[in-house]
């Protein structure tokens, strides 16, 4: 299901249900949301700050869910990743959204709540949060095409070719986000459904051996097996192991080259500023050829 998209003057609400956030992004974030002809609110303790989280667990509970549940609220943003989804993903009630659908926005931790609603049949942007908003030019393209999707102009990608693509066209619901934290809910009711999907993840700051370590759980846990392609985001901040003898993309392909599926790597999205939004849970096609990927939303 596609949340509804936004009409001039909805109502965006911005939360921080993970790690504290500096209160210029919010500021940022409101007066660029602003200027698209939106009304922009936060929730009540968007600026906490609890240790490393943006406040307390009942404070970042109370926070989502009031966005969640208050049918004037067309479109969530979350103002950062870092973590502490996991500590309250479990205590929120969805009832109320999945009445009234509504966009929610964000990477990184915010891959716990992407699969919530996911796993709900709804789709939500992965995509660029406060800070982003904030620091990005307005006509840079992952600015615009997060304005374009919340406006109903859903985005098609043609990404450059890379030497280890695999050639193949697929088609089936993307699915995915930060590679660390979906290892996080292997195993969980907030586990995603991966047969005939297609599945994106990116990283940062991972060991390529923690890398391997992830992508060999896919591998024979079946998912590797189930998917109908595979689009590799950014791994970003991630040193190279020389002691490894591949380097992380190898090792991604080396865990993928028995499947014949389609492979997408070096997708623009991710811990970088060249972030493009994707839709997750929405039907997409993947066509990867020699001169190029494209993605069709």
């Amino acid at each position: 299901m596609i949340p509804p998209y936004l009409q001039p003057n909805d109502e965006i609400r911005i939360v921080s249900p993970s790690g504290a956030i500096d209160p210029k992004y919010i500021d940022g974030a409101k007066s660029k949301l602003t200027t698209w002809g939106f009304s922009v609110t936060e929730g009540e303790f968007a600026r906490s700050e609890y240790g490393r989280f943006a406040g307390t667990k009942e404070q970042r509970i109370s926070n989502l869910q009031s966005a969640l549940d208050d049918p004037k609220v067309k479109a969530i943003i979350c103002s950062r990743g870092g973590y502490g989804v996991a500590q309250i993903i479990d205590k929120l009630d969805f009832s109320s959204f999945t009445k009234n659908p509504k966009w929610l926005i964000g990477f990184s931790d915010i891959t716990i709540i992407h699969n919530a609603i996911t796993n709900l049949g709804v789709a939500s942007i992965h995509g660029i949060m406060a800070k982003q908003l904030t620091e990005l030019p307005e006509n840079c393209e992952q600015v615009q095409q997060v304005k374009n999707i919340l406006t109903g102009k859903l985005p098609e990608y043609t990404i450059a070719a890379n030497l280890l693509n695999r050639k193949g066209n697929a088609s089936g619901k993307l699915v995915g986000g930060n590679l660390s934290v979906l290892m996080g809910l292997r195993g969980s009711e907030f586990d995603l459904p991966y047969k005939g999907n297609i599945l994106f993840f990116e990283d940062i700051a991972e060991k390529p051996y923690h890398i391997d370590r992830m992508m060999q759980n896919l591998r024979f846990s079946g998912v590797l097996s189930q998917i109908s392609g595979l689009i590799v985001g950014q791994f970003s901040d991630c040193e190279e192991d020389p002691q490894m003898k591949q380097s992380i993309a190898e090792i991604i392909f080396d865990a993928v080259k028995e499947y014949d599926y389609p492979v997408c790597f070096n997708f623009p999205s991710g811990h970088v500023d060249d972030n493009m939004p994707l839709v997750l849970g929405k039907n997409v096609e993947l066509n990867v050829n020699e001169s190029a990927s494209l993605l069709k939303f």
